[in-house]
């Protein structure tokens, strides 16, 4: 099978995802966990209860558990992807596997130390064209996912996201006081860059990301008078379309 749809829309297609799910192994966005290990370590503990978004079939929460990390529930929309996960690892006692939608999560309140995603904001992201212009709809789906990230984190939980998001563009989308967290950045890649951003719930915003907010609000925020074009090694291509 061609992994790479004919147009990018797909991405947001379940019935895509289960059929490559049904024959593809492995697929690894943004690099595997070793790329950015050393940076999860600083904000993720190994006795932490870790829920993963959009899982699919990397390899990363079988690395993470290799790796000590061992109260680990994953979710993503795919029935196909959640029944071969479940029995691939099911091996690991302490992994779950959940078929579930980001932006209505079934999990209580504050249920989680820690909430990781990798690529999957991207993908919902998949059809803008610009960062200045989200359509409605997309904007509804990034709030919903925020909106239910926060509440099942713990106080003082984690909300961890890696993606190829320059701070400009995705710091827009978590400088909220609605999501009761602060905001704090690192990269990691060699040639290319990748971002982790950390939100901390039940800290406040920085004074920089508190007025970018109410630039936000006010819709005076400037386009910037550069941006750092980014070499992507990624073989899948939607991640070079879009800016978010």
């Amino acid at each position: 099978m061609d992994y790479l749809p004919d147009n990018n829309s797909r991405y947001k297609d379940v019935a895509y995802w289960d059929e490559r799910y049904t024959t593809e192994q492995c697929y690894d966005w943004l690099g595997g966990f070793s790329k950015f290990q050393h940076i999860l370590e600083k904000f993720v503990k190994k006795e932490d209860s870790i829920l993963i978004l959009g899982c699919g079939n990397s390899s990363m929460s079988g690395d993470m558990y290799s790796a000590g990390y061992h109260t680990i529930a994953n979710i993503d929309y795919s029935s196909v992807c959640i029944r071969t996960m479940s029995a691939r690892y099911s091996h690991c006692p302490g992994m779950t596997w959940h078929q579930m939608d980001v932006r209505q999560l079934s999990f209580p309140d504050s249920s989680f130390d820690v909430i990781l995603e990798k690529a999957t904001l991207d993908a919902i992201m998949v059809n803008e064209k610009t960062p200045w212009e989200v359509s409605p709809q997309t904007a509804c789906s990034i709030h919903q996912a925020l909106t239910e990230i926060s509440r099942c984190l713990k106080p003082g939980g984690r909300f961890v996201s890696v993606t190829f998001a320059q701070p400009f563009f995705r710091k827009r989308l978590y400088a909220c006081t609605e999501y009761k967290w602060s905001i704090k950045h690192q990269s990691y890649g060699e040639g290319f860059e990748y971002f982790v951003y950390v939100m901390t719930k039940g800290e406040k915003l920085s004074p920089e990301d508190a007025a970018l907010e109410k630039k936000l609000l006010k819709g005076t925020e400037s386009p910037p008078t550069r941006i750092t074009t980014i070499t992507n090694d990624d073989k899948e291509d939607f991640l070079s379309n879009i800016d978010l």
